[in-house]
């Protein structure tokens, strides 16, 4: 880890035990032992945080950069609309109301030799329901009868 190797490590060793003395040599290896595990666990958090956030820092960049991608595509088929795909378009229905035509009140058709003039259609604008009036039939059956 730090370069430290065997004839190094049996040296310091040597000099703990003039130094502190066999009594106190055990004690102050545990506490040592002790130290060294705290500072590989820290060191280990940090580097582990480290790179949590290179990996949140990559995933931020992907995203980024696919936000990118899909802006150009957009920006492009702006651009360049007979690239784009069209888009399917729903027929507009229109609806006619037809007043009802009572059989008693058909005027009868003519037989002719000449056929009726063409007449230029006038614009007609459509009779909503509102505006109106409901005319009934003279021979409704839901209607009372009339006095004579």
């Amino acid at each position: 880890m730090f370069g430290i190797s065997f004839s190094e490590l049996l040296l310091v060793g040597l000099v703990a035990l003039l130094v502190l003395g066999p009594e106190r040599l055990p004690g102050a290896a545990r506490t040592a032992g002790l130290w060294v595990g705290r500072l590989k666990r820290s060191f280990n958090a940090i580097k582990q945080e480290v790179e949590r956030e290179i990996g949140a820092d990559e995933i931020r960049r992907q995203l980024h950069n696919e936000h990118i991608l899909s802006l150009e595509q957009e920006a492009r088929k702006i651009l360049n609309p007979t690239q784009a795909q069209p888009t399917p378009v729903e027929p507009v229905v229109e609806q006619t109301i037809h007043a009802p035509t009572p059989v008693a009140e058909a005027a009868p058709v003519a037989a002719t030799a000449e056929p009726a003039p063409v007449v230029a259609a006038t614009p007609v604008e459509p009779v909503t329901p509102a505006a109106a009036p409901v005319v009934p039939a003279p021979h409704d059956p839901t209607l009372p009868p009339r006095a004579p």
